[in-house]
């Protein structure tokens, strides 16, 4: 079981991530992989303090790191999550077992369907319900949450989806592959409010994520 965690100056919380990581998979086999982009703070050092395989990924890009993770992941299952505690790990397992016992390739994850208060604000709401709607329609793929970061998959799937991007609209894209060329479902999960300062950029991504969307169409 390999989890990769991307990250970007993430010392309050990176931490936390790794220990409720190894809490859930100590009776597994597992290997935690955390690809940084070129942190200014100690989140390389808090990381490999806690016994997770740093690797220095000094390109930018959400979908960068992840296809760097991608590369050194050698578990038969690979699992994703943010850093910032928003993600819970301790649902790993129980999504695991559901890969496993229905015979599916690749599970993401609908943040909407336990969300606690305050975990996310009315523009990124608003903006996944575009980006999620517009997925729907353009490739008819049936997901409620197309921005959701927490992915389980058999790494052996890998080779057959094409991952072009870089940017944060990879999130998008191996949820579209997925769905298209794999047995793949989205299931609930509970999403928190993050710890920490948040990266993302609103407007910015989410209009980034939508042309995308039509260039992958067309």
């Amino acid at each position: 079981m390999s989890v990769i965690i991307p990250t970007m100056n993430e010392e309050k919380s990176i931490g936390l991530v790794i220990d409720e990581v190894k809490n859930a998979l100590e009776a597994r086999p597992h290997e935690v992989l955390v690809v940084d982009t070129a942190s200014k703070d100690r989140t390389r050092e808090i990381a490999a303090s806690k016994g997770a395989m740093v690797i220095d990924e000094p390109r930018r890009g959400y979908g960068r790191a992840y296809k760097t993770g991608f590369g050194n992941a050698t578990g038969e299952f690979i699992a994703t999550l943010d850093a910032d505690m928003t993600y819970p790990a301790s649902e790993i397992p129980a999504l695991v077992d559901l890969l496993v016992a229905k015979k599916l390739d690749f599970i993401t994850t609908n943040r909407f369907a336990r969300m606690e208060k305050g975990a996310m604000g009315f523009k990124h709401k608003l903006g996944n319900w575009i980006l999620s709607a517009t997925a729907r329609i353009l490739f008819r793929v049936r997901v409620k949450d197309s921005q959701s970061g927490m992915w389980v998959f058999r790494r052996e799937l890998l080779p057959r989806l094409a991952l072009e991007s870089d940017g944060m609209a990879m999130s998008e894209e191996i949820k579209v592959e997925a769905f298209k060329k794999a047995r793949a479902a989205e299931v609930p999960i509970t999403y928190r409010a993050r710890v920490g300062e948040v990266k993302l950029n609103t407007w910015g991504d989410g209009i980034g994520n939508l042309k995308y969307l039509f260039k992958k169409r067309f």
